[in-house]
């Protein structure tokens, strides 16, 4: 399955890249595993996407959780809370 990651403010500058195209292994089914999956990649990202750590997730422009399921081609978004005043 290929999806489309967008990564947005804090979290972007942390990585280093705004967006990519990745391939899904086998087992990636929700934003939960695909979060998961992209901590595998390493100490920065581990501590971006850590799991207790306060982060908003998107799926095709909607807000959503964990449990959601990630579809082929779908575009998923990671970005901090953001608060007003």
């Amino acid at each position: 399955m290929r999806i489309e990651l967008k990564y947005f403010a804090s979290v972007r500058e942390a990585l280093g890249l705004s967006h990519e195209v990745v391939e899904l292994p086998d087992g990636v089914a929700t934003i939960g595993d695909l979060r998961a999956w992209l901590r595998t990649r390493g100490d920065t990202w581990a501590d971006v996407l850590a799991e207790g750590r306060a982060l908003r997730m998107a799926c095709n422009h909607r807000m959503t959780d964990a449990s959601a399921r990630v579809t082929d081609g779908c575009e998923v978004a990671f970005f901090p809370p953001v608060t007003g005043g």
